[in-house]
């Protein structure tokens, strides 16, 4: 039989169609992956990425164990098992998703149902097949290989890496619901190759016609079946728009980017953070003010009509005002332009010049459509408005430009966390790090301004923003950071903080405070408010018993009545100053009201974080309260780690965490099936060949290292490439496909040293460990600048980026896995395989977890550790093998 991993000239045909089929399908099962979290997250409220990589390395870690049983069997039989394996791949997966359709799941409900576990369970269970089929084929092949392997796994690694690539640029013409062309075509490509380079040629025509109609079916299934493309949850922002009775979608593009859609209804008042107020003097609110912007049904974020002159005092009851109550004719930035909402409330309030900043050109491409200049009101047309098409974030920490005000107001649709595992996500606009970016391009006296919405009972997210601010306005100005900020929120809605540069004057101090009772929001802090702490003497213990203890929830103490707001409602009905609402605002009440538990809690916070006791109020609050940075830029993680067992008899109280808690049961599951799929090959196989094979649990180590060690630098560095793609798809795109080239590159080159592994593999795993921990130090640095690049040239540094790590860790599993093979331990090679794909479940799973709990950077320093450890497991892995010579294929 010929080796189709041999250097054989005379094979150079089938070796090129071998090595081409497997790189096709190992392309197919990454662009698979990616798809199938495509269509997690426009159909639900998350991407399921660390479920989905799971899945895959799950696929691979049971194929192992059936093929390390069996081998002798699937020696002989290799080619027939191959072919069957690699032609079920296609159907599986069409029939995996369409099915999947059927049973679609509901997020929100996943604890309170337990319907929804199992239609979850279902679903993985089903996407599973197409990856285990994948995996066998894969499995074969390498034990086929044998002392090739490095030429193999050298095909393997470039064609996943070039297929996320494709994947990309798929992402361009293709919508979520037909993604999945791009894997199903790879494995057609895959199909025909394999029956050319094994003499199968007679059956090629059969086998493209096979592809071309699984591709026909997976086309036309949903149609001729009345099956969705995608089921999208009912309960998600663009299934309420699509069913107004008189919804109309305006606009729609597909980019890596997201699906953006556009849609019209009368029924859509968006009016975030609208104080209540204005019902009394706007009696009817303008017609037809929103439209609602999706992107991957997520929404909505709302995109204003510009308003006629007579109705321009609407702008004022929303809080994206406040800077402009004491800034006239400022000259302002935008750092995230969203919907467009703050760009024209600036322009509104008078703003000389408004520059804005967007990161999704295709924002930017659809307020420029001139199809939508009615909706949009033409705003980024305004002489007065320029456009950064690119981070407002990177902008600010680069520029010498200084601002009287910068924005960043609602640049999330809904919420700084959204509900159902998605909240892991990163959010380098919020960092310290860029706080201190946005305080430090203030022009002297120049205001910052956030307003974020503020949903959550008990508070959450608004906490963590809060300690962020209060880090960065310590460390940019530690004398007076307590006089430089102000704090408004209203009850379940909006939350907006002011900062401005050298502090707040007395008067300004008057004008914002009239502003807020004539709004009706609650005044949370600013320079001089009282603060009694015996109002929060109870609250920490009460919001601590709600959620772990059998008490009542705190918020219910407090009868909302008998808020600031509804009290300033009151009286702002009755008065006169604001029929002109340019003039001044009414005076506060007569008599201070008794304040929410929210309120309080939140007044107790900036009263400790600038006089003292923040450390206390965080240890006994009853959630995790730290600031994001660069290294922690997460609003997730609530539940602190030590609280984690008590959660498990209320999950229905942490149904907006459940995704955090989903990932320490990924992390559960998987630790448990590496444990199983590692062990049922020694076990029943120990009297064939473990027995007598020295370097065993070295073996294991080493190849643990090596799964747990690459898996965590790739998810790692996908997370810090965000600094400067500011796309997740993008960065895991760009991440995955250079460090699969790359290292496919060193394992084609790691046969050159097999000869001297032992001497030169440990200084290649040091000089891994090296880069790693240089490397990591000065990354953040060079994506901030790489960030304010064009995009194509970011796209290409930070491929190159990758080159020196990736290259060098493509050396150490072909050269353990030739090994295997040289030294006859034909038991242990597809066995090591599998140990590599369970340890990346593994690795995959813990990644958001150490990330979110103890930085990137540990992250990083872990993976180093990992590959550090694997330099003496390496000299088990090439022990002698007891009386067994010879190399694995036959």
């Amino acid at each position: 039989m010929t080796d189709f991993a041999s250097s054989s000239a005379s094979e150079h045909q089938p070796r090129l169609a071998f090595f081409l089929s497997v790189g096709m399908l190992a392309g197919s099962i990454i662009a698979l992956q990616i798809g199938i979290m495509r269509i997690f997250a426009v159909g639900s409220w998350a991407h399921f990425g660390s479920l989905v990589v799971s899945l895959a390395m799950l696929g691979f870690g049971m194929a192992s164990v059936v093929i390390s049983l069996w081998r002798s069997w699937f020696e002989v039989h290799w080619r027939a098992s191959a072919s069957v394996a690699l032609l079920l791949v296609g159907p599986l997966a069409l029939i995996a998703n369409l099915v999947a359709q059927i049973l679609p799941f509901n997020a929100i409900f996943l604890i309170s149902d337990p319907a929804q576990k199992w239609r979850l369970l279902a679903n993985f269970l089903l996407y599973l097949m197409p990856f285990l089929s994948g995996a066998f084929f894969l499995g074969i092949v390498f034990l086929r290989a044998g002392q090739g392997f490095g030429r193999a796994y050298f095909a393997d690694l470039v064609g996943s890496g070039l297929a996320s690539v494709v994947v990309l640029a798929g992402m361009y013409v293709l919508p979520p619901e037909q993604l999945l062309l791009v894997p199903l075509g790879l494995w057609a490509v895959a199909t025909a190759s394999w029956l050319w380079a094994t003499g199968g040629r007679r059956l090629l025509v059969p086998a493209v016609l096979f592809g071309a109609v699984t591709l026909a079916a997976y086309i036309l299934l949903p149609g001729l079946t009345g099956i969705p493309d995608i089921a999208i949850s009912q309960y998600k922002g663009v299934a309420y728009a699509r069913n107004f009775s008189d919804a109309q979608r305006l606009y729609r593009s597909v980019s890596p980017f997201g699906d953006l859609q556009i849609y019209a209804s009368s029924y859509m008042h968006f009016a975030p953070g609208l104080s209540d107020n204005a019902a009394f003097n706007i009696p009817e609110p303008p017609p037809n003010t929103y439209v609602g912007m999706y992107i991957d049904g997520e929404g909505p974020e709302g995109i204003m009509r510009g308003l006629p002159a007579a109705d321009a005092a609407y702008y004022k009851y929303l809080p994206m005002d406040y800077p402009y109550v004491i800034k006239t004719a400022p000259k302002t930035f935008i750092v995230q332009f969203g919907g467009g909402i703050s760009t024209i409330t600036a322009l509104n309030a008078g703003s000389r010049s408004v520059t804005v900043a967007e990161s999704n050109p295709d924002v930017i491409t659809a307020f420029r459509d001139p199809a939508l200049k009615d909706v949009t009101g033409g705003v980024l047309a305004n002489p007065r408005v320029s456009v950064i098409d690119y981070d407002g974030r990177l902008f600010l920490a680069h520029t010498t430009e200084r601002y009287d005000v910068i924005d960043l107001s609602l640049a999330d649709s809904t919420g700084l966390s959204n509900p159902g595992g998605f909240s892991i996500t990163e959010k380098y606009a919020y960092t310290t790090e860029a706080m201190l970016g946005y305080m430090r391009a203030l022009a002297d006296g120049g205001i910052l301004s956030i307003t974020l919405w503020n949903k959550e009972e008990p508070p959450k997210s608004i906490l963590k923003l809060y300690s962020t601010i209060a880090a960065a306005a310590k460390a940019f100005d530690p004398t007076n950071a307590a006089n430089s900020i102000f704090v408004t929120s209203t009850y379940l809605s909006t939350t907006t903080v002011l900062f401005k540069r050298g502090g707040f004057t007395a008067d300004e101090i008057a004008a914002l405070r009239r502003h807020s009772t004539a709004m009706s929001f609650d005044e949370v802090y600013s320079p001089g408010i009282t603060y009694n702490e015996a109002d929060g003497a109870q609250l920490l213990a009460q919001y601590q018993d709600s959620i772990f203890g059998n008490g009542t929830d705190p918020s219910l103490d407090a009868s909302p009545s008998s808020s600031a707001s509804d009290t300033a409602i009151a009286s702002a009905a009755n008065d006169p100053t604001l029929d002109n609402l340019g003039g001044q605002f009414g005076a506060a009440a007569d008599a201070a009201p008794q304040a929410l538990p929210s309120t309080t809690l939140e007044r107790m916070f900036w009263h400790s974080e600038f006089f003292g006791g923040m450390d206390q109020l965080a240890r006994q609050y009853v959630f995790d309260t730290q600031p994001l940075t660069n290294d922690r830029p997460y609003f997730a993680a609530y539940v602190k780690t030590q609280d984690l067992p008590k959660t498990l008899d209320r999950l229905d109280l942490f149904q907006d965490d459940w995704g955090y808690l989903l990932v320490w049961a990924t992390l559960a599951m998987a630790g448990v099936l590496a444990t199983s799929l590692i062990v049922v090959p020694v076990l029943f196989g120990w009297r064939k060949g473990f027995s007598a094979t020295p370097g065993k649990f070295g073996t294991v180590v080493y190849f643990a290292c090596l799964g747990m060690g690459y898996i965590m630098v790739e998810v790692g560095l996908i997370s810090r490439f965000n600094l400067a793609l500011t796309n997740p798809t993008i960065s895991a795109s760009v991440l995955i496909g250079g460090m699969l080239v790359f290292s496919g590159l060193g394992s084609l080159v790691a046969d050159r040293i097999s000869d001297r592994a032992r001497q030169i593999l440990p200084m290649i795993l040091a000089a891994i460990v090296a880069i790693l921990l240089v490397g990591g130090l000065a990354l953040d640095s060079l994506l901030d600048a790489i960030g304010t690049y064009p995009y194509l040239v970011r796209l290409l540094c930070c491929f190159a980026l990758t080159a020196p790590p990736a290259f060098l860790m493509g050396f150490p599993m072909a050269t353990g896995m030739t090994w295997i093979a040289r030294l006859g331990k034909g038991h242990m090679f597809v066995w090591a395989w599998g140990i590599n794909g369970c340890f990346s479940v593994v690795g995959a799973a813990a990644v958001p977890l150490i990330s979110t709990n103890f930085g990137l950077a540990a992250v990083i320093e872990l993976s180093a550790a990992a590959y550090l450890l694997a330099i003496p497991a390496f000299f088990a892995v090439v022990k002698g093998s007891s009386g067994l010579s010879g190399a694995v294929s036959p």
